[in-house]
């Protein structure tokens, strides 16, 4: 057991609420909700952290308090009435298991689109624009302000009567803050001007709230206490409002914030990615502790333990968020309490959690494939009914994630691996130094599986005598994929692809032109490492956007190594064709819109069009198995064992997962190992 010396165990009072531990989940729309309402998945994601011991999970980032908020991250819609036996129900399950619960409310603001929910206008106390969701906004007259400040209490009541312990109201570039921001609020009435002016709206905001759910109920702010922009709000008129609202008694926390996210480049300073630095604003949370009396909360990127126990340790926080940390192991604090630290499934940064919120409408974990489905997805596996052999071939994501959970079912696996170590694709990923903490992926698995006793032989390469001689009951063909290459009317001996480049068998020099027809991380990633080498880089790609399939905030890092490199980017073109023109290589270049074709004298052309299955074990033991190969796929999505018997004198089951199926992404072969394997 964990020492209970530890500082991340000890307990804190916030007002009257006695929380077990340090650790929180910080409010943050995950974009389960139903109608604007957290229902069941909303409700069970919540519930899972506190089964692992959080002491309290923030929830809804936010939840929207009046109808011209349109809830543009799939938002819950705490204006409405139906929303309080939801909440009751969300609060219960969170209660039942130990852990307080609150709910992050605002009034987006300009931080949103005009043409979704009831279409009407967006709102600000000025009509500047914000540039990520681009809407003109209505200058707010004094029937908005009187109609969202009431807004506010009705929400603020409502939750309450839902059993909330308290709530935060958002105050970092939404409706809140944007009247006591210089930057957002340039009006020259009664509600704008000196700071003073600027503070009448979110404090009779406050005041209405106060009024509503009465002294005893918690109330705080997630703050940007620094804006870091010109003309924003600066630290000292920062500190003085936290010191305003200290005095009033208005607040009983203060969650504090640093930045600005009009765009998304602010965006990922505010909510730091991989390749970014762990804990970047904990000093200056550290610095507004120590000049309010307040209980200070914050959360950016602390994802590893020790950086966690520093912060309480030395009193830099009162609380510490783990949030993306929690939604890739939400049992993580548990495992702090009985001495399992190692065991802690890590964060890798990746921000697929946000970013798929934007592509998706959902926030997924890159690895954690149980986030967000605990109706039908197991965060503890259970062991099975009767042990049997398993045959693992291939240790990347997928066949790893496999071995783990047969493992963990109490199967006798042996996992085969053609190369002298684990992690597949994600190998040629982390040879890009920006992105080198996906590893942890490989690296967590592998030491589940020497915990569990898999039996892992690298430098083996596979056939179909081998596995026979195993002697297996199921087998797993995760083999991945290889480089595909884009339909080109000549030329395809003569480019290269992004595996070359990643895996440093190719090093492009001079003009290089490079073939996006993929849009994945492996075509940026192998583009910035050409970009930052130094050579003259073109990428071009038939899409409307380069990158289509990376989200924004993973965007940045790629965007900034491309305008640094004077990288040009060509849309809506795609290379049709490469031959040789002289010592240099001619492309021309075409388009889906026009029949207008152009030409390219350059040094190398690089393309990626994905993979394609690397599956010529699979159909060597398809007549050997007893389900050929087959799935079902009832079975599988309603969680029931496969059972199909298509050729009863087989001797085992077959079944491949991951790009030795199609080219997709690493969640989805963790995805098809976990729905596969645990009911094995």
């Amino acid at each position: 057991m964990a020492e209970m010396s530890d500082p991340l165990l000890e307990s804190f009072q916030l007002k009257h609420l006695t929380l077990r531990n340090r650790i929180f989940s910080s409010s943050h729309e995950p974009a389960y909700a139903e109608a604007g309402m957290p229902t069941d998945r909303y409700r069970l994601y919540h519930e899972e952290k506190a089964k692992g011991g959080v002491a309290m999970t923030m929830t809804a980032g936010s939840a929207v308090v009046a109808e011209d908020s349109p809830p543009s991250f799939g938002n819950l819609h705490a204006y409405d009435d139906a929303i309080v036996p939801w909440i009751r129900r969300m609060t219960d399950g969170i209660h039942e298991h130990g852990a307080a619960c609150m709910i992050q409310l605002t009034h987006l603001g300009r931080r949103t689109g005009w043409s979704s929910g009831d279409w009407l206008p967006v709102l600000a106390p000025s009509p500047i624009r914000e540039p990520a969701h681009r809407s003109i906004p209505k200058e707010a007259e004094d029937w908005d302000i009187e109609r969202v400040i009431a807004k506010y209490a009705d929400a603020a009541e409502r939750m309450q009567a839902g059993g909330m312990d308290g709530i935060e109201l958002q105050s970092y570039g939404h409706l809140f803050d944007a009247w006591w921001s210089p930057g957002t609020n340039q009006r020259t009435d009664d509600w704008g001007g000196d700071l003073e002016h600027r503070l009448r709206f979110p404090w009779m905001v406050l005041e209405a709230v106060r009024a509503r759910v009465g002294v005893d109920f918690i109330v705080g702010l997630r703050m940007f206490v620094e804006e870091s922009i010109p003309g924003g709000l600066d630290v000292d008129d920062g500190l003085g409002i936290l010191g305003r609202l200290e005095a009033s008694g208005l607040i009983d926390f203060i969650n504090v914030a640093r930045g600005s996210i009009h765009n998304d480049v602010e965006l990922t300073d505010v909510i730091p990615i991989h390749g970014m630095a762990s804990a970047p604003m904990l000093d200056f949370a550290g610095m507004v502790r120590a000049a309010t009396t307040l209980p200070v909360l914050h959360a950016a990127k602390i994802d590893d333990v020790a950086t966690a126990r520093h912060a309480i340790r030395d009193g830099k926080l009162d609380l510490v968020g783990m949030t993306r940390a929690q939604i890739a192991d939400p049992h993580l604090v548990n495992k702090i309490i009985e001495g399992r630290e190692d065991r802690i499934r890590p964060c890798v940064g990746a921000t697929y959690c946000l970013d798929r919120i934007y592509e998706a409408g959902e926030a997924l974990c890159l690895h954690n494939a149980a986030t967000s489905r605990e109706a039908t997805m197991p965060h503890v596996i259970p062991p099975a009914d009767e042990s049997r052999r398993v045959v693992v071939v291939g240790a990347g994501p997928g066949g790893l994630e496999a071995a783990r959970v047969a493992g963990e079912r109490g199967h006798d696996v042996i996992v085969l691996e053609a190369m002298p170590w684990a992690g597949g694709q994600i190998r040629l990923a982390t040879r890009n130094p920006r992105r080198v903490d996906l590893i942890g992926i490989v690296d967590w698995r592998l030491a589940e599986l020497e915990r569990l006793g898999v039996d892992v032989r690298f430098d083996t390469f596979a056939d179909a005598g081998l596995v026979a001689s195993l002697s297996p009951d199921v087998v797993i063909i995760a083999t991945g994929g290889l480089p595909q290459l884009p339909d080109l009317e000549s030329g395809s001996d003569l480019v290269a692809t992004s595996w070359d480049v990643l895996g440093g068998d190719v090093r492009p020099t001079g003009h290089v032109l490079f073939y996006d027809d993929n849009g994945t991380h492996s075509a940026l990633s192998a583009a910035e490492m050409i970009a930052r080498s130094g050579a003259d880089l073109e990428i071009v790609t038939p899409e409307r956007m380069f990158g289509i399939e990376v989200g924004g905030m993973n965007h940045v890092p790629y965007a900034r190594a491309f305008n640094e490199a004077e990288t040009r980017i060509s849309i809506n073109q795609r290379v049709v064709g490469v031959r040789r023109a002289e010592d240099r290589l001619r492309a021309e270049i075409g388009s889906d819109h026009s029949d207008h074709r152009s030409l390219r004298n350059v040094d190398h052309v690089i393309v990626d069009h994905g993979t394609q299955p690397m599956a010529d074990l699979y159909f060597d033991l398809k007549a050997m198995s007893t389900n050929l190969g087959a799935v079902d796929y009832g079975a599988l999505m309603d969680g029931r064992p496969q059972a199909l018997e298509r050729n009863p004198p087989g001797s085992f089951q077959l079944f491949r997962i991951g790009d030795a199926v199609a080219s997709r992404n690493i969640h989805a072969a963790i995805y098809d190992a976990l729905r596969l394997m645990k009911d094995l």
